[in-house]
């Protein structure tokens, strides 16, 4: 399964950004191609910040959230 890395989801962030944040959740996370395609599915039915959408359908834990945000801010 390839995911398709879009500006949308809820997430402002250039293309090139949001490709890093898959695959950051893929490479330094461990999050799944298929986790990461339901997350995307879902936030194009009620629009969010993906990192929420994932904590939120218990694909990531909050730990997971915290690192996710964590390399959000520092990755500015």
């Amino acid at each position: 399964m390839t995911i398709h890395t879009t500006q949308g989801g809820g997430i402002e962030m250039s293309p090139s950004r949001y490709s890093q944040l898959i695959h950051f959740l893929q490479e330094d996370l461990a999050i799944s191609t298929a986790s990461i395609a339901v997350a995307l599915r879902h936030s194009q039915q009620d629009p969010g910040p993906l990192p929420m959408i994932l904590w939120q359908y218990g694909l990531i834990t909050m730990e997971q959230l915290e690192q996710v945000y964590d390399w959000l801010e520092t990755a500015a």
